[in-house]
């Protein structure tokens, strides 16, 4: 994939080919449906197919305190978006300036002199230009004029329900990731700092990883199935989100332990994926009951992960 900060340097070949304009939280199934349509659309006009993002997200500059936390940070985002064959991404750096154009000049400046856009495709909800005021409905009548093809791609449903970063962000919030997963293109992921604790889960035996520096939303308490990338290696994981009760401590941890690895991860990056929930967080009346407890969740969480498949999409 070929990624861009900038619209004044596109080589040639980016320009003239079909675009998507959004911000792709998430990647979920939804957003697949589209990069689909996208690379069809690309092939049919002869030029690449470009997705064009926004960083920050409008919100943020708009409605501080209305932004949500995000699901994916920008270099996972990428990740995600190319392993669905997106050829070109433009993170687009997102100001006033920007946000202050009018849906025809956000049109006539950025999708036909910038990019050359010989087509696009988008979901029913999308919105651009000042105050959101370019509806679809707006988008089609200048697609139209331009001689622009523009297709609309409805947004799937799950269990009765439309998949949106917005239902994949409750899902998450409530502890429920294997939801979230079903509406995932990949199992969720957050990232984080390895720094020192206080030390206990050497001490029971079950040695483990806090994350520090977390830039995107957490699962909700609890104890979690998943899986643990260090350098080179993906290791069976379970994780603890919450305080721990049964030593009196209060203070909200994210407590990773890597089933089967030995060795150091202090001031590592540590990328860790949530593959189901297994139980809630509650005090144990000693810490002998505790470790028992630790040894069933590594069986159920190594269990979970070798039995993980991948959902298709709804």
């Amino acid at each position: 994939m070929k990624i861009f900060d900038r619209l004044s340097d596109l080589p040639t070949d980016v320009r003239g080919g079909a675009v998507a304009i959004g911000n792709f939280d998430g990647v979920h199934f939804g957003h697949a449906r589209i990069v689909e349509r996208l690379i069809s659309h690309a092939k049919q006009v002869g030029g690449k197919s470009v997705v064009f993002t926004f960083n920050p997200h409008p919100i943020q500059i708009l409605r501080p305190e209305l932004t949500p936390t995000p699901l994916t940070w920008t270099d996972r985002k990428v990740e995600l978006l190319s392993d669905l064959g997106v050829e070109v991404m433009i993170i687009y750096p997102t100001d006033n300036n920007l946000l202050s154009l009018a849906p025809t000049d956000f049109f006539s400046q950025i999708i036909r002199t910038s990019l050359n856009a010989q087509a696009i495709v988008e979901g029913p909800n999308f919105f651009f230009g000042h105050n959101r005021a370019g509806t679809i409905e707006v988008l089609d009548t200048l697609c139209r004029h331009a001689d622009i093809s523009l297709e609309v791609v409805q947004p799937l449903k799950l269990d009765d329900d439309f998949v949106s970063s917005s239902r994949v962000r409750q899902c998450i919030r409530d502890g429920d990731v294997s939801q979230a997963r079903q509406m995932l293109t990949q199992p969720y992921r957050v990232r984080g700092r390895v720094t020192h604790g206080a030390g206990r889960g050497m001490k029971l035996g079950f040695p483990t990883a806090n994350l520090n520096d977390i830039d995107t939303l957490l699962p909700a308490e609890g104890v979690y199935a998943g899986r643990a990338y260090t350098e080179d290696t993906i290791w069976p994981a379970a994780i603890n989100i919450g305080p721990n009760p049964t030593f009196g401590q209060q203070t909200m941890k994210v407590e990773t332990h890597l089933i089967g690895f030995q060795g150091s991860l202090y001031e590592s990056r540590l990328e860790v994926d949530f593959i189901s929930r297994l139980r809630d967080i509650h005090p144990f009346a000693s810490p002998e009951e505790l470790v028992q407890q630790l040894g069933r969740d590594v069986e159920a969480a190594s269990a979970a992960v070798h039995d993980l498949t991948l959902p298709h999409p709804p």
